[in-house]
């Protein structure tokens, strides 16, 4: 791991992440290391294959509701908190949804324009998106369990955000952890052992290109693996 210094600018670290490294490694370092429940539900997939989504984590907490207007703050406002927690996000920061059936669609079109303007580096929703093609035109990551046009508007809201979330499959996601995703899966990196994570999926990496090197020369994957340690 000597060979490799992390940048100190999130810019630069993402920029790195999305180059030079892909969600199976990190998740090796991560099981490595001891946390072995940081990749999402399995059915949290790419809108378009090849997006690739790096960011800080900026967790939505939505529920179920069953009128279009629920009380927040003493006023009633369509959608809950959902308007503030889109306007809330900042550059580099992904919205990141989770608590409701899958019933209706959490992301769309226009939530997506308002998030590119605000710099965000994409959105994950442990539910449906709709305005597909639209979406698509945008070239913006948007990684959730498929298309679905049904609307939240009267049966959904958002009722917390900025807040430590989890899903169904016991992952924690708090703000500011380390959120990247590519056609494999998305995988939380816990922010306060990131530099220890990425360094070892770094070094685990560079260790592949060795391993795949010698299997093309025709070393058996025992034989690799008992040399190597990787497989």
């Amino acid at each position: 791991m000597s060979g490799h210094v992390l940048p100190k600018s999130d810019t630069e670290l993402f920029a790195l992440v999305r180059d030079e490294l892909f969600t199976a490694v990190v998740g090796d370092a991560l099981d490595a290391a001891g946390h072995t429940r940081q990749f999402l539900p399995p059915e949290i997939r790419p809108l378009d294959v090849d997006m690739v989504l790096v960011g800080r984590a900026m967790p939505v907490l939505e529920a179920d509701c069953f009128e279009q207007t629920v009380r927040s703050d003493g006023r009633r406002r369509p959608f809950g908190l959902m308007f503030d927690a889109l306007d809330d996000l900042k550059s580099g920061e992904v919205y990141i949804c989770t608590g409701s059936s899958p019933d209706y669609a959490l992301w769309g079109e226009l939530m997506t324009l308002r998030a590119q303007k605000l710099g965000a580096a994409g959105a994950i929703l442990h539910g449906y998106m709709r305005d597909t093609r639209s979406v698509l035109k945008q070239n913006f990551p948007v990684f959730s369990m498929g298309a679905y046009s049904q609307d939240q508007g009267v049966r959904g809201r958002v009722i917390d955000y900025r807040c430590r979330i989890a899903f169904a499959n016991g992952v924690e996601v708090n703000p500011g952890d380390l959120v990247f995703g590519d056609r494999d899966g998305v995988v939380i990196i816990p922010q306060r052992i990131e530099s220890e994570i990425l360094l070892a999926a770094l070094e685990k990496a560079r260790g592949e290109n060795t391993v795949r090197k010698a299997i093309e020369n025709g070393m058996s994957a025992r034989d690799a693996y008992e040399t190597y340690g990787i497989m």
